[in-house]
């Protein structure tokens, strides 16, 4: 089992999703978790899902871990500043950074053209995908740094194997991911061990309302190709298989997947599987399969 005890984790963008899956997976591992966003139990933001930050906290703690939530504009300079102050001042060190905030699932539109797209909710696309991920390593990086051992986890959509012969989605939306993988990179360059981290097809709260099924009953989905997605709590295990390697180091700027790093360090779902969409998803390629026949592209 991964211990992470004593160590105190931010997890920005842990409403919902891969930041919920992952603030709970760190929490099993015994650490402490900042769960930051805008969704509270006294007001939503505009992506207007019932999930809280409060929720998440609370599930970090039933986990193992101690979970807190403070609510968060990653947008803000001034919020992440007062934020980071916090946690310096509650512990004097930061030791795992994820940037998980993304929220742009309403605002992009499948396979339309820039000129054609909707100008302002792009930028807002690209600003929610990028600028927060910058401004939340402006402030927290030097407290990570403060100590030795620290890591980032950039949380991005594809790995930078597939994304490079795959146009995602839209300009705006294919800007936002594989900039990320260069983000990573980037910060790696300066010293600080990061990682670009995908998961694969990810059954999140809206993924299994859209289709129609719950985490209780996924399997019984009629969508082709279902079987190779994962619970939130996969890529998780994955952040927290990373944070508790002392060799993590070796994986500074490279892109990574959940269903690799299984195999490495052995984790698994919360169903004993190990699925593996990127794996999957080359295999369908060199198949002579279209993409659309996987179920994701």
């Amino acid at each position: 089992m991964t211990n992470l005890e004593g160590t105190i984790a931010l997890v920005a963008g842990a409403t919902r999703g891969a930041g919920r899956g992952i603030a709970v997976s760190l929490g099993e591992a015994g650490a402490t978790v900042y769960c930051t966003g805008r969704s509270t139990r006294a007001a939503r933001s505009e992506y207007d899902r019932p999930e809280t930050i409060e929720e998440t906290a609370e599930l970090v703690s039933e986990a193992g871990g101690t979970g807190i939530a403070v609510r968060t504009d990653h947008l803000d300079p001034d919020q992440v500043r007062r934020l980071v102050e916090r946690i310096d001042g509650e512990h004097g060190r930061l030791d795992v950074l994820v940037n998980d905030v993304w929220g742009g699932e309403k605002l992009f539109e499948w396979d339309t053209p820039v000129w054609e797209h909707d100008l302002a909710n792009g930028l807002r696309l690209v600003d929610l995908a990028l600028k927060t991920h910058l401004i939340t390593s402006h402030f927290a990086l030097p407290l990570l740094i403060r100590n030795p051992g620290g890591l980032v986890v950039e949380m991005t959509d594809g790995t930078a194997e597939y994304n490079a012969t795959h146009f995602r989605v839209n300009v705006f939306y294919d800007l936002a991911k594989t900039a990320i993988t260069r983000l990573a990179w980037g910060l790696a360059q300066q010293g600080t061990v990061a990682v670009a981290l995908t998961p694969s097809w990810l059954r999140s709260e809206a993924m299994l309302e859209h289709h129609g099924v719950t985490e209780a009953n996924w399997r019984e989905s009629p969508v082709p190709h279902f079987c190779i997605s994962e619970s939130p709590l996969y890529v998780g295990r994955a952040v927290a298989a990373l944070a508790a390697d002392p060799d993590v180091a070796r994986w500074s700027g490279q892109s990574l997947s959940s269903g690799q790093l299984a195999q490495v360090y052995g984790f698994t779902d919360i169903d004993g599987t190990r699925p593996d969409c990127w794996r999957y998803l080359v295999e369908i390629r060199e198949a002579g399969l279209p993409p659309d026949d996987a179920g994701y592209r």
